[in-house]
């Protein structure tokens, strides 16, 4: 069953809120890291077609739903 992933984070110099709480929460437990980025996954599955069909068809779906483009970049990843 063919899949698709979707890789959702903040554009570059967009605030990052999540990012910044856990950021400040690694720290206070004695982790030391440069920066953290929260983000969100949104996996797809489909009955059928072939990964440029399903690229296609995600790609649209992040234009027209699941993506804020003002804010936000993205990554689809397909695996057939």
């Amino acid at each position: 069953m063919p899949r698709a992933r979707v890789l959702i984070h903040n554009r570059k110099g967009v605030f990052d809120p999540a990012g910044k709480v856990v950021e400040g929460g690694l720290e206070r437990l004695g982790h030391q890291v440069k920066s953290v980025k929260v983000g969100k996954v949104i996996d797809l599955h489909f009955e059928s077609g072939t990964s440029e069909e399903i690229l296609a068809q995600v790609e649209k779906m992040c234009r027209e739903l699941l993506v804020n483009p003002v804010i936000e970049d993205y990554v689809v990843e397909i695996e057939e």
